[in-house]
This record gives C-alpha cells, sequence and structure tokens, in this order.
C-alpha cells in the first residue's frame, strides 16, 4: 500500500514564461518510453511479481523503495508541466473570442484539448504511455539489468530536456530528477554487484557528464540527496540498507538508508482557467464548508 502526502519532493518555482512546447518537452519525462511512468510501474510490478522473497528480501526492499519514490516523480513532473501550461491561452468566459487560439500553435494540442491545460500521462508527441513498457521477467538478475538500462535512458533524456528547455521550473525538476535517477542508476548497480560480483559502478556515469555540470543539480548534490535512499515506509524495507551502503561511486561519500520519506513542500496551487471550465465550480458556495469545518474543528481556508 501507498501512503499518499500531499506534497511534493522539492520546493517549485513560478515559471518566468510558461510555455505550452516546454510542457510538451517536459511530457517526455512523465509518459516517454524512459520516463517516471515507466519507472514507476516496471518497480511497482517487480515488486508484486517478487518471488524468493525471503530468501532475498533485500533486493525485494531495494525495489519497493525506489518503486515508492517514483510516484513523487510522476508527481513532480506533472505539476512541473501543469505549471508551464497556467495561463498560456485567453481567461475568460466568452468562447467567440477563441480564447484557446494559441494552442493551435501549441506542440501538443491535446493540453488544450484532452485536458484542463495540464499533464497527461504521454510522452512529446503526445503518443499516451502503454503498459507495454512494463518488464517484469521474473528473473532476478534480468530484471535488475533492464533497470539499470531504464534509470540510464531515463537520465539521458532528462539531460537533453534540460538543454531544450531553460525555464527555472523545469530545470529545478530536472535537475533533482537528475540527482535522484542517479542515486537510482547507482542502487541497482549496486545490486548487480552484489548479486554476481560484477563491478558495475564502475560503468558511471552513464551518459559520462557528472551533475555537477548542472547548476540545479548541485544544490541537491550539496544536500546530500544523492547518497540517501529512503524507504518510503514507515516501518519496511529496511534491508535495502544490505545493498545501499558503502562508497558512492563517484564521489566516494558513504551512502545511507533513511526510514520514511523525503519531507517535501507543499504543492503548488492551480490557478483557474474559466475558458477551458477548470474546474467548472463557479456556482460554489465554500462558506458552506468554511461553516461546517467550524463546527468540527477543522481548518477550512480559501
Amino acid at each position: 500500500m501507498i501512503l499518499k502526502m500531499d506534497r511534493l519532493p522539492i520546493e517549485l518555482p513560478r515559471p518566468n514564461n510558461p510555455s505550452p512546447n516546454s510542457a510538451a518537452a517536459v511530457q517526455e519525462l512523465l509518459g516517454g518510453k524512459f520516463g517516471e511512468m515507466s519507472t514507476l510501474m516496471n518497480y511497482t510490478y517487480q515488486s508484486f511479481n517478487f518471488r524468493g522473497r525471503k530468501k532475498l528480501r533485500p533486493f525485494y526492499d531495494l525495489i519497493c523503495s525506489i518503486a515508492g519514490e517514483e510516484y513523487g516523480h510522476i508527481e513532480v513532473v506533472s505539476y512541473t508541466t501543469n505549471l508551464l501550461l497556467t495561463g498560456v491561452s485567453k481567461r475568460g468566459m466568452d468562447p467567440t473570442t477563441t480564447p484557446l487560439a494559441n494552442g493551435v500553435d501549441a506542440r501538443n494540442t491535446s493540453h488544450f484539448i484532452a485536458s484542463g491545460q495540464s499533464s497527461l500521462p504521454m510522452d512529446s508527441m503526445g503518443r499516451f504511455w502503454s503498459g507495454e513498457n512494463v518488464f517484469s521477467s521474473g528473473n532476478l538478475k534480468l530484471d535488475l539489468l533492464h533497470n539499470f538500462f531504464l534509470e540510464c535512458g531515463a537520465r539521458a533524456n532528462k539531460m537533453r530536456v534540460y538543454e531544450m528547455v531553460d525555464d527555472p521550473t523545469a530545470r529545478t525538476m530536472v535537475g533533482y530528477l537528475l540527482v535522484r535517477g542517479g542515486l537510482h542508476v547507482v542502487a541497482y548497480a549496486k545490486a548487480l554487484e552484489k548479486l554476481t560480483g560484477v563491478e558495475v559502478t564502475k560503468l558511471l556515469p552513464i551518459p559520462d557528464l557528472s551533475n555537477d555540470a548542472f547548476p540545479e543539480a548541485r544544490k541537491f548534490m550539496d544536500e546530500k540527496l544523492h547518497l540517501q535512499l529512503y524507504t518510503f515506509s514507515q516501518e519496511d524495507y529496511k534491508q535495502a540498507g544490505l545493498i545501499w551502503n558503502g562508497p558512492h561511486p563517484e564521489d566516494g561519500q558513504e551512502c545511507v538508508v533513511i526510514e520514511g520519506a523525503i519531507p517535501g513542500y507543499p504543492v503548488p496551487d492551480l490557478d483557474e482557467e474559466p475558458q477551458l471550465n477548470a474546474p467548472g465550480a463557479d456556482d460554489f458556495d465554500p462558506q458552506m464548508f468554511a461553516d461546517m469545518a467550524k463546527k468540527m474543528g477543522i481548518d477550512y481556508k480559501y
């Protein structure tokens, strides 16, 4: 089960220049072949399908811990997309003024037609993510090798999106994912080393551009987020520490496991887009909830 929290792993700045085309590029990191939908669902199904768990519990715990984190990665990419799309069309309630005219020039018109100028589980070309991207062979060595490759491919795509989009919202998010995804690369490399004896970490980094090249990533490296594997569980998955330990292959600092989740930051409050009827609840009176909340001792503000 997942214990869901109304927080994001990082604080996202508001965009300087919202852009539907930048949002389209960022979509690749959500619903592309190497996107966060793929990492989440690959590791989730591998954890569901894991056989011989008692004997191989540390590997199971590692996969579960990383799967738990990937849910938050889907959220942070989605909110980045949503922020980049907020305010890019003409706000208002008169449909005859073609308030969505900018949508015809957007790289991904689905953001205007299929959603309220918000993210969808698709790639940068508008192709929806598919369960065909899930790899769960049942063979631990093969699954770990696949996961290592998946994270390396994801890392390459993050670097390229960073080079395409210069808005601080996108670059902050990508910098964070480069650090956390980099941790996952190393984690699967260490797991393969424990399982096979092959020194996989000698291949790193792949691609060979260090996170030091990305200013937004350096901030998170300084906070030691490349060393800290979170279990994303209140009590379980502690044996991941039998794999995630020892020196980090890039800087030699000690890898550590932290029980629980990343503390996180408040989720951005997305502005209304009336021309899209989003959220389309203009006749709702929040005072009703305010009165009920007061009686129940619940904090409700609007």
